[in-house]
């Protein structure tokens, strides 16, 4: 870290609240990412789940004293009136000397700046809301949930030392540098006031990163990266999906049913697109070495296995909207995604967001245990079954002679094994 932190200089509003963790750096794909940890445990925390957040003092010195720990970060949430502002690679950390683009921004929010970690990023702080529903463009992110900012108390000078309230300017930076073109045409008509027309969470659960790959789509007419994960954190099962992109394993008996559980949402949202699914459980906070490392005899890796259970047992696929005006538009996605937690994100992922309020918490983590044991039973009996077919298929190559096929052939069998485990995941959630 480039930059020695001065947290006695952190604004009093953000320190006076219990929305710190700690953070660590960590290369994937041959790239720094900034981890959120659980000040005290040392585990990966989530910035869905506030029982793995901390009072400052107490982030603080777990942070100072903690060497696998990197520095603190503050947690932004629905219930609290900031939005941070992310700069990236505008400053010279040698000088000092922001760019044009970001001595505009910042003059023009007003509010309180920081350095950033490295030393050429810039965050500000401000209070007001988040117009639009776009988060980033280019080098300018926005956010107000559901992500955390590494803080160093390194005071950007010549801004206030306190978090200013500033909607009117937020606004129009983010009309400037962020909206699209389509939510500046709908601000230009109605008279400058931009008012945010999706009350959705924004953002990973992972610190703001940036990169050119939430921005792709995997072809014409259907939903950029950066689309699929807000349509996934604002459906009905959206609070289980945030928990789970932003690296919280919390309420599963390991994190191998946490992978299983985000892929089975994966699989849903990008209509079974393994290329797809991959690459974006790379962006999540669940990946881990364990993801590439091979497992089985025939080459496979722990992440392909994952990735095709999660397509056996997941039925369903959303279909991108067909327009705003279409009279299912909109609706469709909310329709989807309601079947999808019924039939299958809750039973394999173990998501509690739509029981009914007399369940106890008690009685929900005891189902989910018992459930992921079955899915790994299961789980275990397919793959010892396709060993099978394989082995059949293999004997029958060599040997040059074709047999006669039992009456049930293992084929058969798997394919029963994954159906009846399929109608047993349906009833599992059930209501009782």
């Amino acid at each position: 870290m480039h930059v020695e932190p001065n947290y006695d200089a952190l604004p009093e509003r953000l320190t006076d609240r219990d929305q710190w963790v700690c953070w660590r750096e960590q290369e994937r794909d041959g790239k720094p990412t900034k981890l959120p940890v659980e000040p005290e445990s040392g585990e990966m925390a989530s910035t869905t789940d506030d029982r793995t957040w901390r009072p400052f003092d107490v982030a603080r010195d777990y942070a100072e004293s903690e060497p696998s720990v990197d520095g603190l970060g503050f947690v932004f949430t629905a219930t609290d009136p900031f939005v941070g502002v992310d700069l990236d690679d505008c400053r010279d950390p040698e000088t000092g000397t922001l760019d044009d683009l970001a001595q505009s921004i910042v003059a023009e929010l007003d509010s309180y700046a920081e350095v950033s970690p490295s030393g050429t990023g810039v965050h500000v702080l401000l209070e007001g809301e988040l117009p639009g529903d776009r988060t980033r463009s280019g080098a300018v992110e926005m956010y107000d949930r559901a992500r955390y900012f590494t803080m160093t108390g390194a005071h950007l000078s010549l801004t206030p030392e306190e978090i200013v309230k500033r909607p009117d300017a937020l606004a129009a930076v983010h009309e400037e540098y962020v909206a699209s073109e389509s939510e500046t045409e709908e601000s230009a008509d109605t008279d400058g006031s931009v008012e945010s027309p999706v009350a959705a969470t924004r953002g990973s659960g992972i610190e703001a990163s940036g990169g050119e790959g939430s921005a792709r789509s995997s072809g014409p007419g259907e939903l950029s990266d950066e689309e699929l994960i807000k349509r996934a954190t604002a459906a009905a099962n959206g609070d289980t999906f945030q928990q789970l992109w932003g690296g919280s394993t919390a309420g599963y008996p390991s994190h191998s049913e946490a992978d299983m559980a985000l892929c089975c949402l994966l699989a849903f949202w990008t209509g079974g697109d393994r290329q797809r699914m991959d690459r974006l459980f790379r962006e999540s906070g669940l990946l881990r070495e364990k993801w590439d490392e091979v497992h089985y005899a025939d080459g496979r890796t722990y992440g392909e296995v994952t990735i095709e259970r999660a397509l056996q047992v997941t039925d369903e696929r959303y279909e991108p909207s067909t327009g705003s005006g279409s009279p299912d538009g909109a609706d469709r996605s909310e329709a989807a995604s309601d079947g999808f937690t019924e039939t299958t994100a809750e039973a394999v992922a173990g998501s509690d967001s739509d029981a009914p309020p007399e369940r106890s918490r008690a009685h929900l983590l005891e189902r989910n245990r018992l459930l992921g044991q079955r899915v790994e039973e299961q789980a275990a009996r397919i793959e010892a079954l396709e060993a099978a077919l394989e082995r059949q298929s293999t004997e029958q190559s060599v040997g040059g002679v074709s047999k006669a096929p039992p009456a049930v052939t293992d084929r058969e069998q798997t394919v029963s094994v994954r159906r009846r485990f399929h109608q047993w995941l349906r009833r599992a959630f059930s209501d009782d």
